[in-house]
């Protein structure tokens, strides 16, 4: 690895030190026969200027970005850096962008490739996009994400006794595939089909639940979804009708095991007894099915008007098969019985059908008044039922087998109406009022903590006013503001919004042609007076920036940006263990600064480098302090017009007050080419 590096960083060097022998390559000519060519310039100038044949065109375009990258050995909580950064080391194809432009071709007119971070990075992706005019367009898009997820700190109770195997881990990859195929692209009427596979596996860390006690345990995860859907397009002048047919299959399925005495969380004796586990298979299976149609219209009746109309109709249907052997010493808490095993088998079915649809207007009555009118409804309900089977096995009694079979039920009704209106005072003012109104309703079965109720309901109202303006006093000054306020009487959940208010902001000055400004402002306030939830939740953030680029100086510009956020948390909850009312809070305020600067260096031989220096760095107070910093240097060689070499130093820092066990730092050295083809 040494010497790949090492040959990386000396061949730019051996290149750039022959380019002065790149203009003598011509020996026939003598040392003064570019100052005898000159005259001849014109000559040929004009005889190309009378040539009536064109000029060959370019069929091929694009750039490509390869290299290598070092990583350092990386100081501290190695998991950590997989979980926040998680980049490798090797070669690598940071970029691909290619267009191919055939003169004559009967198979495609243009064709476009994408790819970017391929070589073990942990997000790759791949676009090909083929046209042949009047005849087809296909897309192919291609997308992997790699996840992991190892922090100690994370809902882990043992981590103040030295525990650093979180409750939950992840690491798995997923793919998604998304190709579609559209025929007489430019005709009235544009059949297409289409196919989307989003696919995930990998291994993890899931606790196994039992009364009295949970065990973190090792797990294996695999999911597939397949999505296939097909239609036509009818585009007229003044509307377009979109019609498709689809379905989807899904599976997923899940495996836990572990063959090792595991104490679980409780350590301390239950009743007298050291509860433990010493071997569990469990296992899911999940696998469904769907139909779905979909019609989609616009439509422009009038040149001041426009209409937008959607409609979703599915029956997705799901059967899910759970098994699970455990042995270890257990507890059944009820009955505060001790059993030595346990064999679980459940089997459940579902239904759902699923109805959604929206309706959209917008007219322009007078030239400075325009209004948008929108609805949209979303309705299912999810009939189940499940069989379960459960066997006890006991030291010194008989086993037992329990049996249930029980059917569920659960409907939802969603509804959304919104009516906005924009009023252009002047043309360099434009006021924005409206209205949200969102209503529904969800009844399910009752919890077992309320045995005299059978059916439990909730329901949603919330009324929005909405405002705005929008101020272009200059073409070089703009501002905007956009306020929403709420005062709801009924939610579904603790933490949903109630009585909130959201700001938005944004401000833009160019003071000059190579200079900026910049500022934008974010809060969203929600609470909850409820006695049983007293919710005050807060989230602000605001900006400010610069960006300098000199047109007229070439040698420095300066980007820069500090952001001020925080987000403050404050609600009422049971604590189960002793069931009395107590708060929980979070809180946590940062400061973000991002700058960087570049500066061109002096030309050698023609070709000027490039130097390029700064990062970013977050450091946040509270509930979860937390620095971040992420320095960064570049320097760019350009060898002609198509090739520049370049070198690049990152440090990645991440220090926590609290969890000192999670920090690490590492360096990262890249070094590789761009070709502007």
């Amino acid at each position: 690895m040494r010497h790949l590096l090492a040959l990386l960083l000396l061949l730019p060097l051996a290149v750039w030190a022959q380019a002065p022998a790149a203009e003598p390559a011509q020996e026939a000519k003598p040392a003064d026969s570019e100052a005898e060519a000159k005259p001849a310039e014109p000559a040929a100038d004009t005889a190309a200027a009378e040539s009536p044949a064109p000029e060959t065109e370019r069929w091929i375009s694009g750039t490509l970005d390869f290299g290598y990258r070092w990583v350092s050995d990386t100081g501290g909580n190695f998991n950590s850096y997989r979980s926040v950064i998680d980049l490798g080391e090797g070669p690598k194809l940071f970029g691909l962008d290619l267009t191919l432009q055939p003169a004559s071709s009967r198979l495609l007119d243009r064709l476009d490739i994408f790819a970017h971070n391929w070589g073990g990075e942990p997000y790759t992706t791949a676009r090909l996009f083929a046209r042949k005019q009047r005849a087809y367009q296909l897309s192919f898009d291609y997308r992997n994400i790699d996840y992991f997820n190892f922090l100690p700190s994370f809902a882990n109770p043992l981590v103040g006794q030295g525990a650093l195997i979180p409750q939950r881990a992840f690491d798995t990859r997923r793919r998604t595939i998304d190709t579609e195929l559209e025929l007489f692209p430019s005709a009235r009427i544009v059949p297409y089909v289409a196919f989307t596979r989003n696919s995930g596996d990998g291994s993890g860390i899931t606790p196994f639940q039992t009364d009295s006690n949970e065990y973190p345990v090792p797990t294996r995860l695999r999911d597939e979804t397949n999505n296939y859907r097909g239609g036509v397009r009818f585009e007229m002048n003044r509307w377009h009708v979109t019609l498709e047919q689809g379905g989807l299959t899904f599976k997923d399925d899940q495996r836990v095991f572990t063959d090792q005495r595991n104490p679980g969380n409780r350590t301390t004796p239950f009743f007298g007894e050291q509860l433990f586990i010493d071997g569990l298979e469990q296992a899911y299976g999940v696998r469904g099915s769907s139909f779905y149609s979909k019609g989609l219209v616009t439509a422009n009746p009038a040149s001041w008007a426009n209409l937008y109309g959607q409609f979703l109709f599915s029956q997705p249907t799901t059967d899910v098969n759970y098994g699970a052997n455990a042995s270890g010493l257990l507890t059944i808490l009820a009955a505060r019985r001790f059993y030595t095993g346990q064999q679980e088998f459940v089997a459940s079915e579902s239904r759902m059908p699923h109805i959604s649809g929206s309706l959209s207007l917008e007219i322009r009555p007078l030239d400075r008044l325009r209004i948008l009118g929108s609805w949209m409804t979303d309705r299912f309900h999810n009939a189940s039922s499940i069989s379960l089977t459960d066997v006890f096995l006991f030291a010194a009694s008989p086993d037992e087998v329990e049996r249930a079979f029980q059917t569920d039920r659960l409907d939802v009704n969603y509804n959304r109406s919104q009516i906005d209106a924009f009023f252009d005072v002047t043309r360099k003012i434009t006021l924005r009022g409206g209205y949200r109104y969102v209503w529904g309703d969800a009844t399910t079965r009752a919890p077992q903590l309320n045995p005299s109720a059978t059916r439990e309901q909730g329901e949603v109202s919330r009324h929005v006013g909405i405002a705005g303006f929008n101020i272009r006093p200059s073409q070089n000054l703009s501002a905007n503001f956009e306020y929403e306020g709420s005062s709801a009487d009924r939610t579904y959940f603790r933490t949903s919004l109630q009585d909130f208010h959201k700001v938005r902001s944004r401000f833009r000055y160019q003071i000059r042609p190579s200079l900026q400004t910049f500022a934008y402002f974010w809060l969203v306030k929600n609470q909850n007076p409820a006695p049983a939830i007293n919710l005050d939740f807060t989230s602000a953030a605001g900006s400010i920036g610069a960006q300098w680029i000199p047109s007229s100086n070439k040698w420095v510009s300066v980007i820069g940006e500090y952001t001020r956020s925080k987000l403050d948390s404050n609600i009422s909850f049971i604590d189960p263990t002793d069931f009395s009312r107590t708060r929980s809070i979070y809180e946590d305020h940062a400061h973000t600064v991002t700058g960087m600067l570049d500066v061109n260096l002096p030309a050698i031989h023609g070709q000027q480098p490039k130097l390029t220096a700064g990062g970013s760095m977050f450091l946040s107070t509270g509930s979860r302090p937390t620095d971040y910093h992420q320095p960064v240097g570049r320097f760019l060689v350009p060898f002609g017009k198509h090739v520049h070499w370049y070198a690049e130093w990152r440090w990645y820092g991440f220090f926590e007050t609290l969890y000192r066990y999670e920090e690490f730092r590492t360096h990262h050295f890249i070094t590789g080419f761009r070709l502007n083809l």
